[in-house]
């Protein structure tokens, strides 16, 4: 049976779950032993653990050596050595392999794709594993933003991607009356062609949940891709590189369909970028190299998801306790390392308006520190949450950011009870004053907050608006018991293209993104030029080529 027909059942589910935007997911995201088998955790450990020190067992064209570049947040030693390949290799055989895997057509590319997704669910463990030792995500996260739920992006883009392919037919008889005259009859065929060679450049915080969207959809529209992880975020990547090779190899298929780049050389990175054979480039990162790449890789399209300025304003309040805790959470999953997390807390001068009478804008610095003290004090619970900082430079940003304003939570280090050279760290929180946009309004990457004490609620509209409009942002939150006011705050979000949180009190953070329902980031402002996912990410990624002759018009009946 055709790979297409095997997984039928689960692109109709995904089509389906895209056009009611509810719950569902084929991916579960609990670790249980029921679902991903008894040794199902200590065999995806035992796997990564006997990568340790070793070369990595792929082979491509164009190796020059073997290069190991991450270094563990947990400090475990990895030395993976990983090959250093030619850039102009690696895009010649993406070309040689580009006509049969454009000849297979949409259903066999989608089939092939979906084959592959299932075997990177089977090894999720694995995959969580290595997210967790190369980005410092706690053990949960890893799992389900490594596994599960980076799985679910990827399914999301390859049905996205069929829809877009599927509306196009493959042929029609063209028949153009010509009254007394015999009609013009062309015979015409469409063909759905990738626009080329694509690169996708992965981050060092999400390698699979950056990385597959682009990844997938490039692939299921025609393209051979370049996957470029990051240097410290390699292992996941090559890891799901290597599943689709071998699918790609099981099928009769040039497994050069799909490599991996890894290079230290900047020179290198870029002449692959601007490489002419290069058409699209999926980017998450920094807005330095972002910028670049949309101003010199000119003859691609450039899909980039940067820095922004994520803000919740806070204007009232009837559940006060909640939403502390609530926020705590947020500002620290994952020690902040995440293009979602917010970074401004917006609150009016004068204090605001709760269930449990007014607050101070002081009182509610204080009580937020409580509440992130509070999460931070079961240190099992903390390292889990709090994850390890990937980069020495987020640890340099917390202390610059410290003594900035107020400090109103100075942050801790916590041992962590396995790692011991872990570095964990509490969330630093700094009070600051609306005049000091010149420190909020750029991005301070990480576990660092600024409570800007506001004139009003109606200037905490128009802080975030300002900052938004110049920077960007992933995520927007509001508190308010006031309609009006939470009006004003869905229109400031389609003002600014930015998507709203509106009273996150439960289990839902403004900082998480649900894949089939909610679309991660909009494309419409300075924090991110594309979506995932939604029909635009993927229907550029190809063109539609077709051919047409004449033949003889039908006979009549």
């Amino acid at each position: 049976m055709p790979l297409f027909d095997t997984h039928r059942a689960l692109l109709d589910g995904a089509l389906n779950a895209l056009a009611t935007r509810g719950h569902w997911t084929p991916f579960p995201e609990s670790p249980s032993p029921k679902v991903y088998g008894e040794t199902g955790q200590a065999d995806g450990q035992a796997a990564v653990n006997a990568l340790l020190g070793k070369d990595y067992p792929l082979l491509q064209p164009g190796e020059r050596g073997r290069l190991a570049t991450e270094r563990s947040p947990y400090g475990v030693a990895l030395d993976v050595r990983y090959p250093d390949c030619d850039v102009q290799a690696l895009v010649a055989a993406a070309q040689a392999a580009e006509p049969a895997w454009q000849a297979l057509g949409a259903q066999g590319r989608v089939g092939v794709l979906l084959e592959a997704l299932v075997r990177i669910h089977r090894r999720s463990h694995e995959i969580a594993h290595a997210v967790m030792l190369t980005t410092g995500q706690g053990p949960m996260m890893a799992f389900q933003a490594g596994g599960p739920h980076a799985q679910d992006r990827a399914l999301e883009a390859i049905a996205y991607a069929w829809k877009a392919m599927a509306d196009v037919p493959g042929e029609a008889l063209w028949d153009k009356p010509q009254g007394k005259n015999p009609p013009l009859v062309m015979q015409k065929h469409y063909e759905v062609v990738g626009r080329g060679v694509a690169l996708v450049v992965g981050c060092a915080t999400f390698p699979t949940w950056n990385t597959y969207p682009g990844l997938f959809a490039a692939l299921a529209t025609g393209n051979p891709v370049i996957v470029k992880p990051h240097p410290n975020a390699v292992l996941p990547a090559a890891i799901s590189v290597s599943i689709l090779r071998d699918v790609l190899a099981e099928q009769g298929l040039d497994p050069n369909t799909v490599t991996l780049a890894l290079s230290p050389r900047a020179e290198d990175t870029q002449a692959l970028a601007t490489h002419s054979a290069v058409a699209s480039i999926d980017f998450t990162g920094s807005n330095q190299f972002g910028r670049w790449l949309i101003d010199h890789a000119r003859q691609a399209r450039v899909y980039a998801e940067m820095a922004g300025v994520n803000t919740v304003i806070i204007e009232s309040t009837d559940q006060y306790a909640a939403m502390l805790r609530n926020l705590a959470f947020a500002l620290s999953l994952f020690s902040g390392q995440m293009c979602t997390t917010t970074q401004n807390i917006l609150v009016p001068r004068g204090g605001i308006a709760t269930d449990e009478g007014p607050k101070s804008f002081e009182q509610v610095g204080a009580d937020l520190a409580a509440a992130v003290t509070e999460l931070a004090s079961n240190p099992r619970v903390a390292t889990s949450v709090l994850g390890a900082l990937g980069s020495p430079d987020t640890l340099a940003r917390m202390q610059q950011a410290s003594g900035q304003g107020r400090l109103v939570l100075a942050s801790r280090a916590l041992p962590h009870p396995e790692f011991a050279n872990a570095q964990i760290h509490t969330p630093v929180i700094v009070a600051l004053e609306q005049a000091d946009s010149a420190i909020y309004s750029q991005e301070c990457f990480g576990p660092v907050s600024y409570l800007v004490a506001t004139d009003s609620g109606a200037a905490s509209l128009q802080v975030a608006e300002a900052t938004l409009r110049e920077h960007g942002a992933l995520t927007l939150g509001v508190y308010s018991t006031d309609r009006g006011y939470i009006d004003a705050a869905v229109a400031l979000g389609r003002r600014t293209r930015v998507a709203l949180s509106i009273n996150l009190t439960q289990g839902v953070f403004v900082n998480q993104s649900a894949s089939f329902s909610d679309y991660h980031a909009t494309g419409g402002n300075p924090a991110a030029n594309a979506s995932y996912t939604n029909l635009a990410f993927v229907a550029d990624r190809f063109v539609i080529v077709q051919r047409r002759e004449h033949v003889a018009a039908p006979a009549a009946a």
